[in-house]
């Protein structure tokens, strides 16, 4: 477990004129509608479904909320998934204009086949507030909790890996990693390795893995390696809300998507800091659909719904290797 350069993050509740707190009991309800329409399904072995019953709820229940409302991400696209697309319009018209990354349910193979880690989770933010990643499916992400300590996607991993040692007083062996286990990751895993740190691997639910990796009393001190870039829209509204670092640039998977990238106008090679991801302090609604490691994720702008006999939060700092 790692303590935070400065100690405990010190977010406020900057965002409270832009997302209301009667908009945030909404959102909250959203997230929540959609995770009790996915949990009978938990243990179906069919994820679709799980998302389809996920989606259907949440867009109903953003129907009714009190803002102009706009997706500008969301999950279902790069898998062929049922999903809110991008650029539809939710809520009464009637007050805030806010933008919304969303994932009806991240995990929706765990769900599916009845294991921990799956969540239903959304990122409200001031109209703008968010990078447009147009095409984009999948970013290479770096995040860590304080301020920067010199860590650069550009840099080596064995570089990186010094310098958030030096930064914590630590050794490099004492680090733990977070890497998705996916062949696109194969080469930063092993330097990770190489390098004498722990890597941490899992198959689904890097958010779970954010918020250990940025959150201070969390178990993680690093995430490294391509993800999804939905999530990661959603991922910087969290570590903004944690004070910490993170960059990303656009990592196309295919041909198809590299050229999709660059039609849109999207530099694959720069990187982007959380500014650019994240303009404005966000606010995060999550609710649990199978049992999540979300203990150290609450500040004023990430809020958890309460649980649902074996979809509650686990307050342990540690994570599974899932």
């Amino acid at each position: 477990m790692h303590s935070a350069p400065g100690g405990q993050p010190t977010s406020t509740d900057a965002a409270a004129t832009m997302i209301p707190r009667s908009l945030r009991a909404e959102l909250i309800a959203a997230v929540t509608a959609a995770a009790d329409a996915a949990r009978p399904l938990v243990g179906c072995g069919d994820s679709d479904a799980v998302d389809a019953a996920a989606v259907d709820a949440l867009r109903a229940a953003l129907a009714t909320v009190a803002a102009d409302g706009r997706i500008v991400a969301g999950e279902g696209e790069k898998d062929d998934a049922p999903m809110l697309h991008p650029g539809e319009r939710f809520g009464t018209g009637s007050g805030p204009a806010v933008d919304v990354a969303v994932d009806p349910v991240d995990g929706t193979r765990l769900a599916a086949a009845g294991l921990p880690g799956s969540m239903a989770i959304l990122a409200a933010a001031p109209r703008g507030a968010f990078l447009d990643l147009g095409p984009a499916h999948y970013l290479d992400k770096l995040v860590h909790a304080g301020a920067g300590a010199g860590l650069d996607l550009t840099l080596p991993v064995e570089e990186n890996l010094a310098l958030l040692a030096a930064a914590r007083g630590c050794r490099v062996t004492d680090l733990r990693v977070a890497v998705q286990s996916r062949p696109r990751n194969a080469a930063t895993a092993a330097a990770v390795e190489q390098a004498g740190a722990r890597v941490h691997a899992f198959e689904h639910g890097d958010i779970e893995r954010v918020v250990h990796a940025v959150a201070s009393t969390g178990s993680l001190d690093l995430l490294l390696g391509i993800g999804g870039a939905p999530e990661g829209v959603i991922e910087a509204a969290i570590v903004r809300a944690h004070d910490g670092f993170m960059q990303a640039r656009a990592a196309p998977q295919s041909a198809g998507e590299a050229e999709r990238v660059r039609r849109a106008g999207l530099d694959a090679d720069r990187v982007r800091t959380l500014d650019e991801l994240c303009s404005s302090p966000a606010f995060v609604a999550i609710a649990a659909v199978t049992a999540c490691a979300l203990g150290p994720v609450p500040t004023a702008l990430v809020q958890v719904a309460a649980g649902h006999g074996d979809a509650a939060t686990e307050t342990n700092a540690t994570l599974p290797e899932r």
